[in-house]
């Protein structure tokens, strides 16, 4: 009989996410679960309201992702009324979209990814002087690389521990033999922590620019909500636009300086993390970016597409619209489906709860029934995993240079080949990466919007369609995104100016998904198959790859009615 591991709640992620896997003799993981145990509200309060305010309420799904679901919900709308928005709002998006990816993925490594990897505790046994010749080695551009700058950080570090109270470091697996940085690259790995704790909030200010807050900022159906005037006071000027600029340029030096140094330090101590963790080996993209209208996909930074087998001389046509191509399983999900059905398009989508699971709280759930709040979105029949690696892989495989020169100089440098990138390592390694590209575009979409500006054109709304009256009585739309975390897609069906029906397919749904009516794992639990443990209670090679995933489970469960009607309510005294 195998035993079992149960880690409920995976913690740094966002949401509910239990894990089940079950081990062989050798402590290898031969099966696992991944169970979304919690779901969310926003489709059914979105019945019946007005399609314009939909993306202020899918923004409040997630206040990590926050902008992209404000993203997808405008273009879902804009898509269905046939609404086309001016180049300098596509631009404005693009700035918004790429300054989420960038802050995203450094908050991801730094604050919940990098403690997988880093010893904190360890850290105290450095040496600051050997940790400032490491620091320096790896790279020699970053100022902060001193012995006295590790001394002051490793004494604070120590008032932590030697109180008891490790703060944001606590109840971790410190001291476990899966750790291999020596103290030095722990104690440095802990300073760039806190630099980055430190910078990202400055970078976000970018959002407060053009959408007056962060998180959730301001969005319109038909374009953005900021006006422009360089010269005056009154609006979007030169002074707040040469702002932008100086973080965007500072956002280059830290991820070039500082975060990619960093990921590759790290990795050169994991090798073996390159041949674990690869999963499905099946990768979808919506893509965006758009250069020339989000109706010109061939134009998009992140190429649209899907990959089957890992086979990369092959990207496959995706359409996002065609109900043969996408549709959410439930044979593994507390839900029900009408008339017996097994599988719906999203804009068909039903989502009425049937929770069949043990009565919490429960030791462990059964795999032969449904075990989750999620769904299981498949692509013509593939289970998929979308994020990252997804968007790079695609982008290499669809010839694109940029993505090509990233992946090759990486790969050089860690000294491997390109199936390295099929594992948790490389993963992690795609993330960065994408950050590359991510932080480089974002200074070329800002002087796109300087350009047009300075030529006269401040145009970023068309509000032709603003007006009820101008639109069809009946119409579907639906809108996408590349989230951090992967494809994000929202349908939208519209009646008599009101929402009739809303649907949201979130990456972590992809990725997390219990099985299928065919027994096809999701990502997470793919991926997790195969893995070695050297210490059952202490899975801290299991949370490596859930974790290279970036789990947010607060977007993945949802429940709805076909009619809007309350299906549930929960009391929280």
């Amino acid at each position: 009989m195998s035993k079992r591991i149960v880690v409920d709640p995976i913690t740094r992620i966002e949401g509910h996410l239990r894990v089940e896997a079950m081990l062989d003799d050798n402590n290898r993981i031969q099966d696992a679960m991944s169970s979304g145990t919690m779901w969310r509200g926003l489709e059914v309060i979105l019945q019946g309201r007005d399609p314009r305010d939909a993306w202020a309420f899918c923004e409040r799904i997630c206040g990590v992702c926050t902008t992209v679901h404000a993203l997808a919900s405008v273009r879902s709308v804009e898509n269905s009324l046939g609404i086309q928005v001016p180049r300098n709002a596509d631009i404005i998006r693009n700035i918004m979209f790429l300054t989420q990816m960038v802050q995203d993925h450094v908050v991801h490594f730094y604050h919940l990814h990098a403690l997988d990897w880093v010893d904190v505790v360890s850290a105290l046994k450095a040496d600051p002087a050997k940790t400032a010749a490491l620091a320096q080695s790896v790279s020699p551009s970053w100022p902060t690389s001193t012995p006295g700058y590790f001394s002051d950080v490793a004494a604070t570090l120590k008032k932590f521990v030697e109180s008891g109270q490790l703060g944001i470091f606590q109840n971790a697996y410190w001291g476990h033999p899966a750790y291999k940085l020596p103290p030095e690259a722990n104690l440095m790995a802990v300073a760039h922590y806190l630099e980055a704790l430190k910078w990202q909030k400055e970078l976000v200010k970018i959002h407060t620019v053009f959408g007056g807050k962060n998180p959730h900022p301001n969005y319109l159906v038909g374009g953005m909500a900021c006006a422009f005037n360089l010269q005056g006071d009154n609006a979007i000027n030169m002074e707040r636009l040469n702002l932008v600029r100086d973080k965007i340029v500072e956002a280059i030096d830290v991820v070039e300086h500082l975060y990619i140094p960093d990921l590759l330090a790290v990795a050169s101590f994991y090798p073996e993390w390159t041949k674990i963790g690869g999963g499905l080996g099946n990768y979808m993209v919506y893509g965006d970016l758009p250069q020339n209208g989000i109706a010109d996909v061939s134009k998009f930074r992140f190429p649209r597409g899907v990959i089957l087998n890992k086979n990369l001389a092959e990207v496959l046509p995706l359409d996002p619209a065609d109900p043969g191509q996408i549709q959410e399983s439930i044979a593994h999900s507390w839900y029900q489906y009408p008339n017996n059905q097994t599988a719906l398009h999203p804009w068909d989508g039903v989502t009425e709860p049937h929770y069949t699971g043990p009565k919490p709280p429960y030791k462990q759930l059964d795999e032969k029934g449904a075990y989750s709040w999620l769904k299981s979105p498949r692509w013509k029949g593939h289970a998929v995993e979308v994020g990252p690696l997804s968007r790079m892989l695609v982008g290499f495989a669809s010839g694109r240079a940029d993505f090509k020169e990233v992946v090759t100089e990486a790969l050089g440098k860690l000294k491997v080949g390109p199936e390295a990138l099929f594992s948790t390592l490389g993963r992690t390694a795609a993330r960065g990466l994408e950050t590359r590209l991510c932080v480089h575009w974002l200074l070329e979409e800002y002087e796109h919007l300087v350009a047009n500006l300075k030529n006269g054109d401040s145009s970023v709304a068309d509000t032709r369609h603003w007006e009820p009256s101008t639109w069809p009585v009946e119409s579907k739309g639906y809108g996408f995104t590349e989230a951090p975390r992967g494809a994000l897609g929202h349908w939208v069906h519209i009646k008599d100016a009101k929402i009739a029906n809303y649907q949201i397919v979130v990456p972590s749904t992809w990725n997390a998904s219990p099985r299928d009516a065919q027994g096809q794992h999701g990502a997470y639990e793919s991926a997790l198959i195969g893995t070695p443990m050297a210490d059952a209670k202490r899975p801290i090679e299991l949370l490596r790859t859930i974790h290279s995933f970036d789990p947010c489970l607060a977007c993945a469960s949802h429940v709805f009615g076909p009619d809007g009607e309350q299906l549930s309510e929960v009391v929280v005294s």
